[in-house]
């Protein structure tokens, strides 16, 4: 798990193909201060990859068919800079919002506004995606926790907007997005258990749910009460 908190920018040095698969070489300083460890977990441009090697300032990772496929890693120019977090400690600060690295799909920069030292950077993604977002909700772009502004549901398509604060222009990737440019999206984990609590209530099945938990929260209570703790 993660938080959307960048710990460094690295840059991509390799990207060599096998078959459907791949692995991929960062650079970066990362093992510094504490080194990295063979199976862990590192956020590469909000995508989570296992670390099956380290070298002096670098590791290597396999990205599955899957991961090409969902995310913007397999088209990268290489070298390309990209967005690092290691997993979060349990116990530690949680500074941006819960990221799994699981990428969701990928959007599109439909337009970037100077907002005096901030940015104001408009995304367009898929219809499917849509029901995620919400003013005021999180969003991970490429590995960056961010708060959405403002949605426009489309026909075909949903935009959202996003301000891009001197802080986060300084310390990750997103400087560098124009029109155009192709990110990684991981939507709110918090929304799709949203959804599929209400998926089940309209289908009839929450509300049975609902009843059965009722019971057992009842027979717990007067299990409680039976023994004197109530």
């Amino acid at each position: 798990m993660f938080t959307g908190l960048v710990e460094e920018v690295g840059t991509v040095t390799r990207l060599d193909r096998r078959g459907p698969a791949a692995t991929i070489t960062v650079a970066c300083r990362l093992g510094e201060a504490e080194p990295l460890v063979l199976g862990e977990s590192i956020a590469v441009a909000g995508a989570c990859l296992t670390v099956t090697s380290m070298a002096q300032g670098s590791f290597t990772a396999d990205v599955s068919a899957e991961t090409l496929d969902k995310t913007t890693l397999g088209k990268l120019a290489i070298p390309a800079k990209v967005n690092l977090e290691r997993a979060s400690k349990l116990g530690a600060r949680m500074g941006g919002h819960v990221v799994l690295g699981h990428v969701d799909g990928v959007g599109r920069v439909a337009d970037v506004t100077p907002s005096g030292d901030a940015r104001r950077v408009t995304f367009e993604a898929g219809r499917e995606l849509a029901r995620y977002l919400a003013p005021k909700g999180s969003v991970c772009i490429e590995g960056v926790s961010l708060t959405v502004n403002e949605v426009t549901d489309l026909a075909q398509a949903v935009q959202f907007t996003v301000m891009l604060v001197p802080h986060t222009l300084s310390a990750t990737t997103l400087p560098s997005l124009t029109k155009g440019s192709w990110v990684n999206l991981e939507m709110d984990v918090l929304a799709r258990y949203v959804e599929r609590h209400l998926g089940l209530l309209a289908h009839g099945r929450g509300k049975e749910d609902d009843r059965d938990h009722s019971a057992s929260d009842e027979r717990l209570l007067e299990t409680l009460r039976r023994a004197g703790y109530t």
